[in-house]
């Protein structure tokens, strides 16, 4: 559950208004309320002061271009839920040669916004050459504790900090370096090994969510290379539509029509295996309740899904929960995002996620999401894989309707073709994404060894169990962090 560490007066003092210069702004007489007084300010965790080329450079929107071996990191790469960059079109832009500034971005540097989403954090996942900063993001210098500070700054703790340090503006919000006061409690028992504990936890959540981000990628580069090393010997060949086409799509917007459409339309149909499609009986819809109780916590009934929750490659980023008289999630099945704001092109409709019913339970999904069911693990994890991959992400945005909010009917869900990949190329796919034989048992880990143990789990795993005991790792690093606040003896376990 999300604390609130700012207390907010409901009255003042004509003597504290005094002490505080005659000050009316309301920011001015908020305070942090926690019972850990051992306490450092950000500032005092790194090496040195902050100088201006830690900070990154405005290059201007004149220099952006479509491609170019040099690139430019804005602020929407750093994302509350992800420790690491999210690299998409929209955050990490393409510039002029000319403009670039070298800020030698190597792996494990910590990068922090000052603006706009002030206060958001990663860490970098290998060296970025090439690659420069936005003016609002600063590359801190820090070696010692840089895990545990990362920690904290990714807790709630801090975030309540910022928000009454830095006003919010109607537009965009400019935090300057203000983030550099926020303070940081510091165990007062066992301190050396409790660090190392949240360091040591720190970054298995770092490792485990680099390990995904490979596992997609692999998974992507497979299907692509698959279909592309078995086609049959027929060749693409391009033409503008024709009106019969249309009245038979009865569409007008261009982009099932597009050259790129109709190229990756033809290499899935043109696969030497074949195709088969999802049956429209077996598509349900959602809906939410009338009659409801919903909470962004894990502390009611039912799992509450819908499209915000979904993270860009398809897992789910929290666990809101619900209370309603019947829910529409009873057994294994896949769920498909059917309309979403988030991303251009409708990059992001018709995302999926297979739903484990024995480890997450009874759930309830609403009208944004599609679920499919009746068919049998293998083959619904196998769908996920497809509708996830970078080919499919084209084809579903493609194929996707609307403006600001993209959409994708159940028309669409069934026109979209699957390639019969040969049972054990087939397995191979399922086998990246989900392992259940394969449990994360760290109970029994120290100190010493734990670090080995989870290194060989993640080297086995596939995405959902790694994604899993990311989220049990996560649980246990917001535990801790939360007794260390609250002057509680932390307990050492895995």
């Amino acid at each position: 559950m999300k604390k609130n560490y700012i207390d907010i007066p409901i009255f003042t003092t004509i003597q504290e208004i005094m002490e505080k210069d005659y000050t009316l702004s309301a920011t001015q007489y908020k305070s942090l309320q926690i019972k850990n007084k051992n306490l450092k300010p950000v500032s005092s965790f790194l090496d040195r002061n902050l100088e201006r080329y830690d900070l990154g450079y405005e290059v201007g929107s004149e220099s952006y271009i479509e491609t170019s071996p040099y690139y430019f990191i804005k602020t929407k790469a750093l994302q509350e839920e992800s420790y690491l960059l999210d690299i998409t079109d929209d955050s990490v832009q393409a510039i002029v040669p000319q403009n670039f500034v070298d800020m030698k971005l190597k792996k494990g540097d910590i990068i922090i916004s000052k603006d706009s989403n002030v206060g958001e954090i990663v860490i970098l996942d290998k060296d970025y050459p090439n690659t420069m900063l936005c003016g609002a993001l600063y590359k801190l210098p820090i070696t010692t504790y840089k895990y545990y500070l990362l920690a904290f700054i990714k807790n709630q703790i801090f975030r309540d900090q910022i928000d009454f340090l830095v006003p919010r503006g109607s537009t965009i919000r400019h935090g300057k370096t203000k983030f550099l006061d926020c303070l940081i409690p510091l165990p007062n028992q066992n301190k050396e090994n409790v660090i190392s504990y949240i360091e040591l936890l720190m970054q298995a959540i770092i490792n485990k969510e680099i390990e995904i981000k490979k596992r997609y990628v692999q998974v992507s580069d497979y299907i692509m290379s698959e279909l592309q090393n078995n086609q049959l010997e027929n060749l693409f060949t391009y033409s503008f539509p024709s009106i019969n086409e249309i009245m038979e799509t009865t569409r007008l917007d261009s982009s099932v029509y597009s050259k790129r459409f109709k190229e990756i339309d033809f290499m899935i149909k043109n696969y030497k295996y074949g195709y088969s499609y999802i049956s429209k009986e077996n598509i349900k819809g959602g809906n939410t309740p009338q009659k409801r109780i919903i909470s962004e916590e894990d502390n009611l009934s039912n799992y509450w899904i819908t499209p915000t929750i979904f993270d860009n490659i398809g897992l789910l980023n929290s666990h809101p929960t619900i209370d309603c008289f019947e829910s529409n999630i009873y057994s294994n099945c896949l769920l498909i995002v059917n309309r979403t704001s988030k991303g251009k092109d409708g990059l992001y409709v018709g995302l999926s996620y297979f739903y484990d019913f024995i480890n997450l339970g009874v759930g309830h999904h609403n009208q944004g999401i599609y679920r499919i069911q009746n068919y049998c693990d293998s083959d619904l994890v196998f769908y996920n894989a497809i509708l996830n991959s970078n080919l499919y992400r084209e084809y579903c945005g493609a194929l996707s309707m609307g403006s600001k909010m993209k959409e994708i009917k159940v028309n669409e869900i069934t026109s979209i073709p699957f390639p019969n990949f040969p049972i054990e190329k087939k397995e191979k796919v399922v086998s990246l994404y989900y392992t259940p034989f394969y449990k994360y048992d760290s109970q029994k880990c120290s100190i010493l060894n734990f670090s080995e143990y989870d290194s060989s789990f993640n080297s086995k795993a596939g995405i959902y169990e790694l994604d899993r005991s990311k989220k049990y790792l996560e649980e246990k690093l917001s535990k801790t962090i939360n007794n260390i606040i609250n002057d509680i003896a932390v307990t050492i376990e895995f």
